[in-house]
């Protein structure tokens, strides 16, 4: 089963959150998938945990080294799709390439993002629901 991840779901494995064991049970097993775009998006996300005194550069570094290390294939993403997307569902770009890539990809989303899972299951994603 091939199963989309987008970028706060990565984040909380790789940052132990309490969601960590749930989300590598729901995903054991699975091709993980992401847009290509995802290496940046950690990178933004990891240098937002630095600027906010989150984390030091050390644990930064740690937790890229860890994110190397998640089996990810990335799959292209029509830009045209994911715009049309973008502005159907009032989304940031980065949000709807993971839409554009479930859709492409006839694949279910796992995600933690709240607005992105609302606007994904308006545009007739499976969402994979994350429960305790």
């Amino acid at each position: 089963m091939d199963i989309l991840v987008d970028t706060s779901v990565l984040i909380a494995v790789i940052t132990n959150e309490p969601t960590r064991p749930r989300l590598i049970e729901m995903t054991t097993g699975a091709q993980l998938l992401a847009p290509a775009s995802v290496p940046w998006e950690m990178g933004n996300a990891f240098s937002a945990m630095l600027k906010r005194k989150r984390a030091t550069l050390d644990q930064i570094q740690q937790a890229w080294d860890a994110y190397q290390h998640i089996p990810l294939r990335f799959v292209p993403i029509d830009m045209r799709h994911a715009l049309i997307i973008a502005a159907t569902y009032d989304i940031y770009a980065y949000d709807a390439y993971f839409i554009a890539g479930a859709l492409q990809q006839k694949c279910a989303l796992i995600t933690l993002d709240g607005g992105l899972r609302q606007a994904a299951h308006h545009a007739g994603v499976t969402i994979l629901e994350v429960t305790p």
